[in-house]
């Protein structure tokens, strides 16, 4: 999950007040027989004392080929104990999707992103045109993460990313951001005191290191990747990052739409994609009632709240989303806020049924913990792992299968 915190109040920017997408909800981390032989050499490597570790680290980015600056600002960085008390705490995940999205889709935000997209016509149609990716989609992730650059994070991003290589929480995800944040300090794309997310993202739209040093384009010709001031340079290179986690281009990402009252439930969900057909076939029509379009693609019918609440159609580009944030709630809020900025109109939150709070869904997590499911953890956060027990265990109680709990399936378990 992206790592910047996002904003609780109009104009304040995700960066400084949820977790970001590297570390969101804590499924980031793959399993431990997927990890790479930097990140397993990286695990094998934290802890100890921090001066006997930052010498071990200067060895390991010299021998890499970073240079004296690069050198010079690791031998001055130090441990933050505040990236690990923010490592340590809860995100604002537990919220339900229309409750974030609430926030998060401000008449700041669709005004500002709708002033950006004209402003920068021609640099986000350059992007469409070399990366496939509508500037609609772009300017949400802009919104988001830092309000359009306002707040990019007061973390210092070299102190962030060794306090939680250091640690032994989770070093693979962040050992590697080292050597790309120092070889960007090098090139002068990045001062040594940049700041950023606390969990080592940098810029408007809050990229890691690796991806500006993988990705970056210079927008507009200086010769510098400059994620954190030149506008050209984060839509071109937040384009090339999109476009790199797998989007299709012509292709739509997400789409509102009413689902009847009797639907083969067990067939939902993000990830069981079936023609559009067989979704017309079972009454599925767009919010307005009209007849969804048959565009031969293959599309998943995601119910974030329940078969009583808000229903979309998502597609294989909506996956991309969730490669740059693992939070559902992050996810569908992003691609909702790129389609109102493609025009279309604010979705219906109808009416779901009473969901759980953070107290009673860690006490839905324990009891399906007991029960043999992985919920990935009891933190009280719907995701995915979660919602997926709670469809299995839906399944075999016989209720509707939409993978959103309530009250009533905790009385039943």
């Amino acid at each position: 999950m992206r790592i910047a915190a996002r904003l609780l109040l109009v104009g304040t920017a995700l960066a400084t007040t949820f977790p970001s997408s590297a570390q969101t909800a804590d499924p980031a981390q793959p399993p431990a027989q997927q990890l790479t032989e930097e990140q397993i050499a990286a695990k094998a490597a934290c802890g100890g004392e921090f001066a006997d570790w930052l010498q071990k680290m200067h060895a390991e980015a010299q021998g890499k080929g970073v240079g004296a600056t690069g050198l010079a600002a690791l031998d001055n960085a130090q441990q933050d104990p505040k990236v690990l008390a923010r490592d340590r705490a809860q995100g604002v995940f537990s919220q339900t999707f229309t409750q974030f999205s609430g926030r998060m889709i401000s008449d700041y935000r669709l005004k500002q992103g709708a002033a950006n997209l004209k402003k920068y016509d021609a640099v986000f149609q350059r992007a469409q045109m070399q990366f496939g990716v509508p500037g609609a989609v772009i300017a949400a992730f802009w919104a988001l993460e830092t309000d359009f650059g306002a707040v990019q994070g007061d973390f210092l991003t070299l102190n962030a990313l060794v306090t939680l290589s250091h640690d032994c929480r989770r070093p693979e995800l962040f050992r590697p951001q080292i050597v790309p944040l120092l070889t960007l300090m090098d090139r002068g794309d990045l001062p040594a005191d940049t700041k950023g997310a606390w969990a080592g993202e940098v810029g408007q739209t809050q990229m890691l290191p690796s991806d500006i040093l993988k990705l970056g384009q210079d927008g507009d010709g200086d010769g510098h990747v400059d994620v954190r001031n030149d506008a050209p340079d984060v839509i071109m290179t937040t384009a090339a990052k999109i476009q790199s986690r797998g989007w299709r281009p012509n292709e739509p990402w997400i789409e509102e739409v009413r689902v009847p009252d009797s639907l083969p439930w067990d067939q939902t969900g993000r990830t069981n994609k079936l023609p559009i057909k067989q979704w017309v076939d079972w009454g599925v029509t767009y919010a307005d009632g009209s007849p969804l379009r048959d565009t031969g693609l293959q599309a998943g019918l995601v119910l974030p709240q329940g078969h009583k609440g808000p229903a979309f159609i998502t597609y294989a580009n909506y996956d991309v989303y969730l490669e740059w944030n693992q939070s559902a709630v992050y996810t569908l809020t992003a691609a909702n806020l790129a389609a109102r900025l493609a025009g279309a109109p604010k979705f219906d939150p109808r009416t779901p049924e009473n969901g759980l709070d953070l107290e009673t869904m860690k006490t839905l997590q324990t009891k399906l913990e007991a029960r043999g499911y992985h919920v990935g953890g009891v933190d009280g956060i719907l995701g995915t792992a979660t919602r997926e027990a709670v469809r299995q265990e839906q399944i075999r109680l016989g209720m509707i299968v939409d993978g959103w709990p309530t009250p009533e399936l905790l009385a039943k378990l």
